[in-house]
């Protein structure tokens, strides 16, 4: 067997020369996709942190034209005037999110989306998640795969590298707000960046949801404690790590999960991949704001209302923009977590709140699936499909 780093050469390099001009890929199913290690939070929440150093030092492409957009959406009218077309509905979009990411990585990829919240009533997944990684140069595919999973891990694991290096050190409590899909991956993540965390707190709406949170949690961290709580003040207060991962309807931030300054312990860590609103309290000059990828909230906000950007995506990093854009916060009081990587803070108050916003990018599902598909290759796991031969048209 190869070592890693003489198997990653050999990868790069088949994905480099594969012998055009016959062409095949490799389909990956969601049982694939597990036996090549899509559940693997240590080694997704490494390629997380390559993937942020990455981006600040500017090694990668994302769609529109500023490089930074989350991606493309199609949505439905409220009332269709066209036979068969269908009604906005909560959650109800058609995504595409492209990315080029390099380092050891040196892929592009595209990943793609339907979400509808009915889905659930049908006993599907709100989103069904599909990335295609693409030869570089020639746009020819190397694999197709099922990216619910690996969407899923890649969020989930983007909070962890914050946990790694902002949640105190001892931390012991875990306040969780809507326990689905992203809660369970984004919970692990965090407890592997933090295992002395002893004590999980829960706050769903669904009895399903939470039922389904609580066995999975109690399955994997027997010795952890599980307490299903009912109020928000109760998810946040004495809690050492914050996380929220629920849906919500966005339009007014009033009515979002607002973290509120007086329930908030000293040194508190927030990872917040979903809907969330702060109080005037949680802007202080004690509370470290860090996002994910500044560019991609200015983008945001270019795309919908500058100002107002928190309207229409429910991302806090949006309302971080929008007190930036209004003047209410200086632009250096945010910092991109890559940036912060490649260029380390000193060492400061161990009391100091951090708010870590996760918009999510494209180039983390290139990177993680990428991570996958090599490992499926050396595994041979998946199934080899042809292209061409050669193409009809050339």
């Amino acid at each position: 067997m190869p070592t890693n780093d003489a198997y990653l050469k050999a990868a790069v390099d088949a994905e480099l020369n594969p012998g055009y001009p016959a062409a095949e890929f490799r389909y990956l199913s969601e049982t694939d996709m597990m036996a090549a290690g899509v559940e693997d939070v240590t080694a997704c929440i490494d390629a997380m942190e390559e993937t942020l150093a990455l981006h600040a030092r500017g090694d990668y492409r994302m769609a529109g034209h500023l490089g930074e957009s989350h991606g493309s959406k199609v949505q439905f009218p409220i009332n269709p005037t066209h036979e068969g077309m269908p009604a906005d509905g909560p959650d109800r979009r058609f995504v595409t999110m492209p990315a080029y990411l390099g380092g050891s990585f040196r892929m592009t990829g595209v990943k793609s989306y339907g979400s509808n919240v009915s889905n659930r009533e049908q006993g599907l997944p709100r989103s069904i998640l599909m990335l295609a990684l693409h030869h570089t140069v020639t746009g020819a595919p190397l694999a197709y795969m099922s990216a619910n999973l690996l969407s899923a891990y890649r969020t989930g694991c983007t909070s962890g590298v914050g946990a790694r290096h902002y949640a105190p050190k001892n931390a012991k409590v875990l306040g969780l707000l809507g326990p689905g899909v992203i809660a369970k991956a984004t919970v692990a993540a965090l407890i592997d960046a933090r295992p002395t965390v002893e004590y999980i707190k829960v706050l769903g709406r669904s009895t399903k949801g939470i039922e389904s949170f609580i066995e999975w949690a109690q399955d994997k961290y027997p010795t952890k404690t599980v307490e299903l709580v009912e109020e928000l003040e109760q998810v946040v207060r004495d809690s050492d790590i914050v996380t929220f991962c629920t849906s919500i309807h966005v339009g007014d931030p009033e009515t979002y999960p607002t973290v509120r300054r007086e329930w908030v312990k000293p040194g508190a860590f927030f990872a917040m991949p979903a809907a969330c609103n702060l109080d005037e309290g949680m802007f202080e000059d004690d509370v470290r704001l860090l996002v994910d990828n500044a560019g991609m909230y200015d983008a945001w906000a270019e795309e919908t209302e500058p100002g107002a950007s928190h309207n229409y995506v429910s991302i806090i990093g949006c309302k971080f923009n929008d007190r930036v854009h209004n003047g209410l916060i200086p632009a250096e009081r945010l910092r991109d977590l890559g940036e912060a990587l490649n260029h380390p803070e000193p060492q400061d108050d161990e009391e100091k709140i951090t708010v870590y916003s996760v918009g999510g990018m494209p180039i983390e599902d290139v990177a993680w699936g990428t991570v996958v598909y090599r490992n499926a290759v050396r595994k041979g796991v998946g199934t080899v499909l042809n292209l061409w031969d050669a193409p009809a048209m050339a």
